[in-house]
């Protein structure tokens, strides 16, 4: 006559086995994947700014000088309208369009360089120059010798 009903659902033994489990599985993994998408941006930043150090030397080799800070990269999209003004401006620009760094700021021209004629770099995840997060042309060559 006694019936007994058959209760379902978790004890709160196997809900907490299960979120240690889980929690032991995301540290093992979730440093993998941060340290991949930090490496992922350090790749963009650097497969642009080697486009848009081309585009600045075909912008050099037609009117003998770079834009200016000022200018800035811009001067690669459309023709320049402060001095100096660039003698053999290319129709259509030398860049269809400036492409913006992982972190969603425009990368920055600096001339003269610190470190070079024009240094071209990301400001980083803070987005602001000057800051030790900052990465620029003149740390690709390092950057690959460091690997």
């Amino acid at each position: 006559m006694y019936r007994t009903t058959a209760q379902r659902g978790f004890s709160l033994v196997e809900v907490m086995v299960v979120i240690a489990i889980i929690g032991i599985l995301a540290t093992m993994i979730l440093p993998n994947v941060l340290g991949s998408q930090e490496q992922a941006n350090k790749q963009k930043v650097t497969a642009d700014i080697v486009a848009l150090e081309n585009a600045l030397a075909q912008y050099h080799l037609d009117n003998g000088m770079f834009p200016t800070t000022e200018q800035g990269l811009e001067a690669l999209v459309q023709r320049p309208n402060m001095d100096p003004q660039p003698r053999n401006y290319r129709n259509g620009g030398y860049i269809k369009r400036l492409p913006q760094d992982p972190y969603g700021n425009d990368y920055l021209l600096l001339n003269p360089g610190e470190y070079d004629d024009v240094d071209l770099f990301s400001a980083g995840p803070d987005g602001q120059p000057g800051t030790d997060d900052d990465f620029g042309s003149w740390m690709i060559g390092q950057d690959e010798q460091n690997n």
